[in-house]
């Protein structure tokens, strides 16, 4: 199987894991770290994977990753009782129903789920 898992640049690998796993509910795969606020980390919810990397060198800053799940609304519902969230669930024109909500170190977590009947009225 091919797929792409982003790589995160984070500024504190325990705050970032906290953030990750007690507020949107990851599992941790693998830590590499010494100090448990550098290094690696490895993270999975679902089929849904990424790495977050203290500290991230020669790659860009300010990251963006979409998560494409089966109901955006059900995400935002369990998120936002846990964390902040930027925005609520909107239908986007291009057919996707969207909202975001930044990790503590400013990377943007965009996530894009199907528009449903039930978000019509």
């Amino acid at each position: 199987m091919e797929r792409a898992i982003p790589i995160l640049p984070v500024e504190d690998l325990a705050t970032a894991k906290a953030f990750y796993v007690n507020g949107l509910g990851f599992r941790v795969t693998f830590e590499a770290s010494e100090d448990g606020r550098s290094g690696l980390l490895g993270i999975e919810r679902g089929t849904i994977q990424m790495t977050l990397d203290c500290p991230m060198k020669g790659h860009g800053r300010n990251a963006c990753v979409a998560l494409q799940v089966g109901d955006a609304d059900a995400y935002y519902r369990e998120w936002h009782a846990k964390v902040d969230v930027l925005r609520a669930p909107k239908d986007e024109e291009w057919g996707a129903r969207t909202f975001d909500l930044l990790d503590p170190s400013g990377n943007t977590i965009f996530v894009m789920g199907p528009i449903s009947s039930a978000n019509h009225g």
